[in-house]
């Protein structure tokens, strides 16, 4: 018999072989109806999927089957239904154009896709009719049915089929695996590891989204194929809300706005994925930064400043460079053949991948021109690494760099080791990809006391990461970003009221800023990982203090496995745009490992030395994501204490320009960021531009407004206000930027038009 235990703590009997299906039947009729998936143990499997007892069980390691239904109400059931509806768009497709080619199809952040080749190219006015024999095929609800085959046997199915990438992808990267998965529906089988919907009528609603071109493998050397985008919801409903927030997004959209109000600009002289700060994204950039070190100060922070690059080895003993080497860029090193043998020893050390990791790396090497001779040709992993070391004795030789320990080596992990061995040797740069270590050594500079502590040091400190050029975006992901980061270091009785402390200020920032609708993600490490280091002891007591630190506050929260930092557990602020989208913005992080791996000390009330508990922070995460967002989520009408010009000035004519510059000169003298336009245009005109620049007062004069010393105010979001007298039009404008009034004009479409519109404080 099998234990399974069940979200609510009960456990569940049930004999060997029993299918998910039938233990929701067991529960109960509406549950089997409803159920999409099971969690098994962290896995999601199909429903007819039998349970058995893993080893762990079978050697009396565990204690159980962690078992949960999955329905319409879980966020892993919809993936489930999405990747189960790219199947059933590509049945769709083979129906409607004989010779379709399938590469791969899965699931993405809010839909799927499928890379497809088929002559001649699909166009979206095909989209229709593509969607109309999705219909049918839901309306049958044919059943999703899974079945394995050797895998030899699994190659003569595909190339029975006509697949060629399908067989291409078994040669390459799955004939290390004894059988592979496929699915049935109806005609269509595919090679897939699943899982799927029970049939294809659970499918509510969907919509094909966009096409676009898509190299088969992501390598540029090979054929492009078309990339076929679409959505799918358990309901219309929710598919609606998605293409209306779709809709908004666009309009939203910050590489546009950006662009449109001159705030930032990307340059590829420059570089992909590096931001250039214009006039006017700077002065909202400095606002946020002045805002945030004013705070800090009152909280006991002390400023610091760290380079832009270190040496290798601190990072090494950090656990940076190991632990993200593939999204870092590579060292530097004074000796010419330092960077060659790094890519390799990196690969070496990787050992046989599987094949998700083996196209990783693959995307690795292709981003640091790293060529090895016979690589891509190799059919094993074993092939593959000894190409690798291959290459390495032709470096070594190449650049008369002696290492008789790598030829003495029997395998690639011994192979690594005399490479890392010889590159510790070296002399290696690293360009920052984080503070901490970098503050970790400006405390080891001085002896510290239990009277010392905590010790709060803050810097907006720029790193850098070598993201792919596919997954840059605007500001919201970049290679180069500046976070308004601080490393606390602690007694271990300070680690609560400091983390609560940190929690606090994360609040703060947040509704000094509008941005109130939110949720607490508690991210703990998975225990199924290997990119985690430390002490489980250690990882055991800082999760549960972050448990009970957000459970204490009544904090409405998740624990989410696999969300923590490689070095501790961490508590992220998921914030929910006017438009309903989420993005991770405040983190809060609990490490004792970094202090470990530093060797920290401060002494105690004993007179004996003790270890330190850092707290890693940065509420805003990066400036420019968070500019990014901010853009997206004001549509660019940036509240009065944040717009980079708050007023504009303009005169009905000509005759009424030096009243203007009074004004503006009078407004400047105050404190306030105010233009004139004094150009010979028509005062319709004048507002209109200022409408479209979204600029929060337009102040317009004339005769009228000239005998009697006042301005006619125009508010961006409330209309037209009269004629207010100037000491009076300051107090105002004092009073909402003194108070960060946020005011945004009502409506999903807030600040994208100007005109009236009501408050929405």
């Amino acid at each position: 018999m099998l234990t399974l235990r069940l979200p609510d703590g009960s456990a569940k009997q049930v004999p060997e072989g029993t299918t998910s299906r039938q233990v929701a039947e067991s529960i109960g009729k509406r549950l089997a109806q409803a159920a999409i998936a099971a969690r098994v143990n962290g896995q999601v499997i199909d429903l007819d999927r039998e349970l058995h007892e893993p080893e762990a069980l079978a050697t009396g390691t565990a204690t159980g089957l962690a078992f949960q239904l999955l329905t319409d109400r879980d966020r892993d059931a919809l993936d489930v239904l999405r990747h189960s509806c790219a199947h059933i768009m590509a049945r769709a497709v083979m129906r409607l154009f004989p010779g379709v080619q399938l590469a791969f199809g899965p699931t993405i952040e809010n839909g799927f896709y499928y890379d497809i080749d088929v002559s001649p190219p699909i166009r979206e006015e095909d989209f229709p009719r593509i969607e109309e024999e999705m219909r049918k095929i839901i309306k049958d609800a044919e059943p999703f049915e899974r079945f394995e085959r050797p895998t030899a046997e699994a190659r003569g199915l595909v190339e029975d089929l006509r697949q060629g990438y399908k067989v291409e992808h078994i040669d390459d990267d799955l004939n290390q695996y004894p059988t592979l998965s496929f699915y049935r529906q109806g005609e269509f089988i595919d090679l897939c590891r699943g899982p799927h919907i029970p049939h294809a009528g659970k499918v509510g609603a969907f919509k094909l989204l966009s096409i676009a071109g898509a190299y088969w493998k992501n390598d540029a050397g090979r054929k492009q194929l078309q990339r076929l985008y679409g959505t799918a919801f358990f309901n219309q409903k929710d598919l609606d809300a998605y293409l209306h927030q779709l809709e908004e997004a666009k309009k939203r959209d910050h590489r546009l706005l950006g662009k449109q109000l001159k705030l930032f600009t990307i340059s590829q002289t420059v570089g992909s994925g590096l931001i250039l700060w214009m006039p006017k994204g700077a002065i909202i950039r400095g606002i946020l930064e002045t805002f945030i070190k004013e705070e800090l100060l009152k909280r006991g922070y002390q400023p610091v400043y760290s380079p832009h690059v270190g040496r290798l080895e601190l990072y090494r003993t950090s656990g940076h460079f190991p632990y993200y080497r593939d999204a870092q860029y590579p060292p530097m090193f004074a000796h010419p053949a330092g960077s060659a043998l790094d890519l390799a020893q990196h690969r070496l050390a990787s050992g046989e991948l599987d094949d998700l990791k083996e196209y990783e790396m693959g995307n690795f090497m292709k981003l640091t021109h790293f060529h090895v001779q016979g690589y891509a040709e190799a059919k094993t992993q074993h092939e593959k690494l000894a190409a690798v070391a291959d290459h390495v004795r032709g470096v070594l030789k190449a650049m008369d760099v002696h290492l008789p320990e790598f030829d003495k080596a029997l395998d690639p992990r011994e192979q690594a080791d005399a490479l890392l061995s010889w590159l510790k040797e070296q002399e290696g740069y690293l360009l920052k990809p984080m503070n901490c270590p970098h503050h970790i050594q400006i405390y080891k500079a001085e002896p510290h006391s239990y009277r010392d502590l905590p010790v709060r040091l803050a810097e907006f400190g720029t790193v850098y990461r070598f993201e792919q050029t596919g997954e840059l975006t605007g500001m919201t992901r970049v290679r180069g970003f500046t976070q308004d980061d601080a490393h606390l270091f602690v007694t271990p009785e300070q680690i609560e009221p400091e983390f609560s402390a940190n929690l606090d200020l994360v609040l703060f920032i947040l509704s000094s800023l509008g941005l109130n609708d939110y949720r607490v993600r508690v991210g703990v490490r998975d225990p199924a990982s290997t990119k985690y280091v430390g002490d489980p002891a250690d990882w055991d007591k800082a999760e549960q203090t972050l448990i009970n630190l957000v459970s204490s506050r009544g904090m409405n929260h998740t624990v989410e496995k696999g969300e923590a930092a490689f070095y501790g557990p961490k508590i992220d602020f998921v914030v929910r745009d006017c438009i309903g989208r989420e993005w991770q913005l405040g983190t809060v992080q609990l490490d004792y490992n970094l202090p470990k791996r530093f060797e920290l000390e401060y002494t105690g009330s004993d007179n004996h030395p003790h270890r330190p508990v850092m707290i890693h922070r940065a509420p805003f995460g990066s400036m420019e994501r968070f500019m990014g967002i901010l853009i997206e989520h004001f549509a660019g009408a940036f509240p009065l204490w944040l717009a980079p010009e708050q007023a504009r000035v303009m005169p009905v004519s000509e005759r009424f320009t030096d009243y203007g510059k009074k004004i503006e000169a009078d407004l400047r003298s105050a404190g306030f960021r105010v233009t004139g336009d004094y150009r010979p245009e028509k005062i319709g005109y004048k507002i209109r531009e200022a409408q479209l620049e979204k600029i929060p007062y337009m102040l317009v004069v004339g005769d009228k407004e000239q005998s009697a010393g006042t301005v006619a105010v125009r508010d961006r979001v409330d209309g037209d206000k009269g004629a207010i007298g100037i000491s009076e039009l300051i107090a105002m404008l004092t009073a909402e930027t003194k108070e960060r009034r946020i005011r945004q004009v009502s409506g999903a479409s807030a600040g994208l038009e100007g005109g009236q519109a009501k408050y929405a404080d």
